[in-house]
């Protein structure tokens, strides 16, 4: 099963995969041809109604395949409105082609004919909520013909995902879906067909651009929906936490705020402007700390712990008391990792070792790709979390779904670069699932880095992905 999000992403991954929309779109309508030749004979009249967008595409394809038979395209609008260029190009095709083409401006005045089946392809697995006008009116038409029904991935007016319709909807005898199928046709009374249209398993496996899209933003969203993010650390060290905090504004948090000792504030707070630091007494993190951090910890979206904490006993004791009194989403990285695996805790985790750290928790690994990722899927639903595990192949994986990453290059072996990427994670865990998110941080956190390797080469440092982060995180950027 996939959703419709979700389809949407791994569409956009095959393309980044170079096997593009209109290439599948040629597969699509193919497989939509075959389900009409099993339900009409030579020569039999077909109907397609046709949206603008590429679930009308498909069907300007089907048409194509379907020279034996006696082939009506209905489009619901004008020509000059189809909404993406592989359609255009398609319908195009058609007119070229000579097939029997007619726009419909008054959907009221829609006429099929008697047609042995007809092609429903207004809409695809993308909208969602009740139809308007005209394809209402015409799922009302095509509802009405004497004919077998064939909905292209979905019938319109049909939730994708959920199954249910808000109005009228295509009553649907055959739907061809493409790639998996889709959980709101589980329920429906009708032939499903999931047609394999060729989009690779690596546009499932492999975190790729297509996943960016996890990120969209409504035109109309205000201040504080993309979150809070709360990191704690410093100490021994001051440029970790500045980097993870400026890192996390970099991929789109509304706010950052760092909390760590006194010592170091000011210095953690000389690193810009944009941060808020929170100074806890002492100079390093220790258990009194611990009712503090929880506090502050209740205003965050999502809090990174570890960057610069060090290892002292007492800080580690601090980090397995908070963890253990916890209950919010917590990006987990450098020496904080090592207490993870003995804290019983309620907060949901993404843990962020290299591979020395991953060994040091006591997960495994493989020189092998495909290998050492089921080694690490295997511990990660041992620990009940998230691990995201940095290698020249990042592993992602909760031990029910793994991902891997291919992003990044050898100039990324600089120290930060891990400090960066907590940020990033953190700034995408507030609106994403924890695999989601560590699966986009892990892409852009790489793809920050090519981006940076390409002007500083292997002397990259780990403030150049810093400025590199926000073009890294956008499709075309």
């Amino acid at each position: 099963m996939i959703t419709s999000d979700e389809m949407a992403v791994v569409d956009a991954n095959a393309a980044a995969l170079g096997v593009p929309r209109k290439q599948l779109m040629e597969s699509s309508g193919n497989a939509v041809a075959s389900a009409v030749r099993e339900r009409a004979d030579p020569g039999d009249a077909v109907a397609l109604v046709c949206g603008r967008g590429n679930n009308g595409g498909d069907a300007f394809v089907t048409a194509r395949f379907l020279s034996e038979y006696d082939v009506t395209v209905h489009l619901l609008g004008r020509a000059a409105a189809i909404g993406t260029d592989i359609a255009r190009e398609n319908y195009e095709a058609l007119q070229a082609g000579d097939l029997d083409t007619r726009e419909v401006t008054d959907a009221a005045a829609l006429s099929l004919g008697d047609p042995a089946v007809v092609v429903d392809a207004m809409l695809g697995t993308g909208v969602t909520g009740a139809l308007r006008e005209p394809e209402a009116t015409a799922a009302e038409a095509v509802n009405t013909a004497d004919a077998a029904v064939v909905a292209v991935d979905v019938p319109s007016g049909v939730d994708a995902d959920t199954g249910e319709a808000e109005g009228v909807a295509v009553e649907a005898d055959h739907v061809v879906t493409f790639h998996d199928a889709k959980p709101g046709l589980r329920d429906l009374e009708a032939t499903v067909t999931v047609a394999d249209i060729g989009i690779p398993a690596a546009a499932e496996l492999f975190v790729e651009r297509g996943d960016l899209r996890r990120l969209s933003r409504d035109p109309t969203a205000h201040k504080g929906e993309f979150g809070t993010v709360r990191v704690v650390g410093g100490g021994p060290y001051t440029g970790a936490p500045a980097l993870s905090a400026r890192a996390a504004l970099r991929a789109g948090a509304d706010l950052a705020s760092v909390t760590c000792p006194e010592s170091v504030a000011a210095e953690v707070q000389g690193y810009s402007e944009n941060l808020i630091v929170d100074a806890l007494p002492g100079d390093r993190l220790g258990p009194d700390h611990v009712e503090t951090l929880l506090a502050v910890a209740e205003d965050a979206d999502c809090v990174v712990l570890g960057p610069g904490l060090g290892d002292h006993d007492d800080t580690l004791e601090a980090v397995r008391a908070f963890l253990a009194a916890f209950e919010g989403t917590a990006v987990v990285d450098a020496d904080a990792l090592q207490v993870v695996p003995a804290v019983e805790t309620e907060s949901t985790l993404v843990c962020t070792p290299h591979q020395g750290e991953l060994l040091a928790m006591g997960g495994e690994t493989a020189d092998d790709p495909a290998e050492r990722a089921d080694r690490v899927a295997t511990f990660a639903d041992d620990l009940g979390a998230t691990v995201l595990v940095k290698g020249a192949q990042d592993v992602v994986t909760d031990g029910a779904t793994t991902r891997r990453n291919r992003t990044g290059n050898p100039g990324m072996t600089v120290g930060g670069t891990g400090d960066v990427l907590a940020g990033v994670c953190g700034a995408v865990a507030c609106s994403l699932d924890p695999p989601d998110a560590a699966a986009v941080a892990a892409y852009t956190n790489g793809r920050a880095g090519d981006l940076a390797v390409e002007e500083y080469g292997h002397g990259l440092t780990a403030t150049d992905l810093l400025d590199a982060v926000p073009r890294a995180l956008w499709p075309n950027g």
